[in-house]
């Protein structure tokens, strides 16, 4: 008899613990797609478990397949945490009042874009903007990048005054900035705009042939990438869960996970921050 009511209250008491995980909110993040999706996922699955552990609720990473998709997952609260260019950072917190820009990469403080040429071009490098640029072939990244579109976009304006449509022979948008390494070292494009970061860490793991692609100019430096929340997630999560999310990201010092991003350390961010960004966006005409 006594077996029997063990046996009642372990099932009870089973049944609640499933009943209570069940019961508990995922917090759900994204981010842009400027890298291969392999990549992105390894990263960011790594970037789930560990929030998961420092958070205490359920955190699942959900991959997006464009920038404009990683807003919209934001602006409809299909995700409440997500890692933005600057350009989209913005896009997503002007839809959603009262997010929040929270923390961003050390490096992104100050951010660059190179101009990238293919080598049969004759192009070479230069501190100033490069004119002869104009009547190649060029592609950015994706319409959506900061690094790969908006900034490069401002400098070809200012430096040829001309649309870029109109500077160059052909313009294209790859996608993701290791598409439009990839595009210029094969010729398909002869110039291309990325960001440095990404063109940086493939030079060292060797997937760069600088005898067919080389940089020939680069950007001031801008604020870029961050990790942008939704308001509402106290309101979701708990009292004081922003904070935690905000800690916790600050706190993400794992060389491996610092590595993939690759960011030296996370430091704090705020909205102010990417005004510059929005006022840019605004005069060439990429935000109403």
């Amino acid at each position: 008899m006594l077996r029997l009511v063990i046996k009642s209250w372990v099932f009870v008491i089973l049944l609640s613990v499933v009943s209570v995980l069940q019961a508990q909110e995922t917090f759900t993040f994204t981010a842009i797609p400027d890298q291969d999706e392999t990549r992105l996922q390894e990263r960011f699955g790594k970037v789930a478990a560990y929030l998961e552990k420092k958070l205490g609720v359920p955190v699942k990473y959900v991959p997006v397949k464009s920038y404009a998709a990683a807003v919209t997952a934001f602006r409809n609260n299909q995700v409440q945490l997500a890692w933005f260019g600057g350009l989209s950072g913005v896009r997503a917190r002007l839809l959603v009042p009262g997010s929040k820009a929270i923390v961003q990469g050390y490096e992104d403080q100050f951010f660059k874009t190179y101009l990238i040429a293919n080598t049969k071009t004759g192009l070479k490098p230069s501190e100033q903007f490069p004119t002869d640029i104009a009547g190649t072939t060029f592609t950015f990244g994706s319409k959506g990048s900061t690094s790969g579109r908006l900034i490069p976009e401002f400098y070809i304006r200012e430096g040829l005054h001309k649309s870029p449509h109109k500077a160059f022979k052909r313009v294209g948008f790859s996608g993701d900035h290791s598409r439009t390494i990839s595009l210029v070292q094969s010729g398909t494009y002869e110039t291309g705009a990325v960001n440095y970061k990404v063109w940086e860490r493939e030079l060292k793991e060797g997937k760069i042939d600088t005898s067919k692609v080389e940089v020939i100019w680069s950007t001031p430096e801008y604020p870029d990438y961050q990790w942008s929340i939704r308001g509402d997630v106290d309101k979701k999560f708990g009292k004081g869960f922003e904070e935690k999310v905000q800690s916790a990201l600050l706190n993400m010092n794992s060389p491996e996970l610092l590595s993939a991003f690759p960011r030296k350390s996370f430091v704090t961010a705020e909205n102010d921050f990417y005004k510059p960004i929005e006022d840019t966006a605004r005069k060439i005409g990429l935000l109403d």
